[in-house]
């Protein structure tokens, strides 16, 4: 304001400027390089990215993407139904995923998602691992696993079968690195050898789930011995498929 203006002048103006109304903040840039003609911003397309590369994002390790995740969710759904993809949210737990949507009408989806096969040891860590997660629940308790009661676990499974121990420490190492890449176990800071087991697992396996993999697994093991009744595998999924029914009728009560 010039020093040489009236006082009344001045105030006048000072006046007519709070009146002006405040002018709103510019909405984030979406023309990201030459030529963008997306419509989604920088953070927004990232989050996008993560769920792509997968196997999941989780919201207490990965705190930035998560609540960018929760703000655009719905644009986010939108983009991957354009793509034959459906995205999983599990608020309670904080992980969120995408999957090929099913292919239940004559659409003909194509395939996206590149689907990943387990091995016999592969699929005995899994039933392992979802049962601890089915445990630490009831227990309303983390589900925690160590790499020697993995390994442990796995020794009892294949112990008749296997008489190349080299060959079956390799299968057990290559099962845990497997887990550890799909994000089913996560290390614990404190520890090299403990890990906590993934709430994704859950979502990704329901008891169902477990079920028609423990029958598929059965298909293909070569049962030692022909032992009558059910394998150890087995009654594991029948525990998970128990647990997954106690704890519906608690949530119903």
């Amino acid at each position: 304001m010039p020093a040489n203006l009236p006082s009344n002048v001045a105030h006048w103006l000072d006046a007519a400027d709070a009146d002006e109304p405040a002018k709103a903040a510019a909405p984030p840039s979406t023309l990201l390089f030459n030529g963008d003609t997306g419509n989604l911003r920088l953070d927004t397309r990232r989050c996008l990215v993560s769920l792509l590369n997968g196997p999941s994002i989780d919201g207490r390790r990965q705190a930035g993407l998560w609540s960018v995740l929760l703000r655009d969710r719905e644009v986010i759904q939108t983009y991957l139904h354009n793509i034959f993809l459906d995205l999983v949210v599990d608020i309670a737990q904080q992980v969120a995923f995408v999957r090929q949507v099913p292919d239940e009408s004559e659409t003909d989806i194509p395939i996206l998602l590149r689907r990943h096969q387990l091995t016999l040891v592969e699929s005995a860590l899994v039933l392992f691992l979802r049962q601890r997660l089915t445990e630490a629940d009831s227990a309303n308790e983390r589900a925690v696993v160590s790499t020697e009661e993995m390994v442990e676990h796995l020794s009892l499974f294949d112990q008749a079968r296997n008489t190349d121990l080299a060959r079956f420490d390799r299968q057990c190492d290559g099962a845990i690195k497997k887990c550890k890449a799909l994000n089913l176990i996560r290390p614990i800071r404190s520890s090299a050898t403990r890990f906590e087991v993934s709430p994704t697992l859950k979502l990704l396996f329901n008891a169902e789930d477990i079920q028609a993999l423990t029958a598929a697994y059965e298909a293909l093991k070569s049962a030692p011995g022909g032992t009558s009744g059910p394998t150890m595998d087995q009654a594991i999924a029948n525990d998970i498929a128990e647990g997954e029914r106690e704890a519906g009728e608690d949530d119903e009560e």
